[in-house]
């Protein structure tokens, strides 16, 4: 799946409609089994035949008929938060070898209702103008807010091909037992899923 010239390891064509939504089911399931309360987590997608044939000790972990597989990356610096300036600037510095055709990324953020929307708007008017202080406040508001939810964000694409972006409400209290629910709407998350593909037009180091 790639040439003598670093050619990247796969094209969209090479998998199925189905290949990156299990790998975010993968994920979820993974990510889901450690608990709430982790900071981000990137995921580096590699065909599983490439991956099989580089680690053969693995064939035996690798999941059957999966076309891809995720592969947890080195955790992120301590100073990066769900949806943080700087979490844009490290994606801004990331890239991958040839082998690694998409990735997936694993935050945790705050839902709120549609009518706290308003609440939102008069807490940052003030600052408006400074997008690091408005920042700060639009995500203390959120944290404080009565109706607040907490959700986990899961965007995944693929290099020159299809993205999957949904999200999971964490269950309530009396409901931590609950099958996790994996939600999708119409443009969830766009400005975070453009920042994945940029990943793949950095030069790899």
């Amino acid at each position: 799946m790639s040439d003598s010239n670093g050619v990247y390891y796969g094209h969209p064509a090479d998998f199925s409609v189905d290949a990156l939504p299990r790998c975010v089911r993968e994920v979820s399931d993974f990510v889901d089994a450690g608990g709430w309360g982790q900071p981000p987590t990137m995921f580096a997608l590699v065909p599983t035949a490439v991956l099989a044939a580089a680690e053969p000790d693995l064939i035996d972990q690798l999941e059957d008929g999966a076309e891809l597989t995720p592969v947890e990356q080195e955790p992120f610096p301590e100073d990066i938060g769900g949806g943080t300036p700087a979490l844009d600037e490290f994606l801004s510095t990331t890239s991958w070898p040839a082998e690694v055709v998409g990735c997936v990324l694993v935050q945790e953020i705050v839902v709120l209702p549609p009518t706290a929307e308003s609440d939102l708007d008069s807490a940052v008017a003030p600052v408006v103008t400074d997008e690091h202080a408005a920042d700060e406040i639009a995500r203390a508001t959120a944290n404080a807010h009565p109706e607040r939810r907490d959700a986990r964000l899961i965007a995944a694409v693929l290099r020159d091909g299809p993205s999957v972006c949904v999200l999971q409400l964490k269950p309530e209290d009396d409901d931590l037992d609950a099958e996790p629910e994996l939600l999708t709407y119409e443009d969830l998350a766009p400005n975070l899923v453009n920042a994945l593909y940029a990943t793949f037009d950095a030069p790899d180091d």
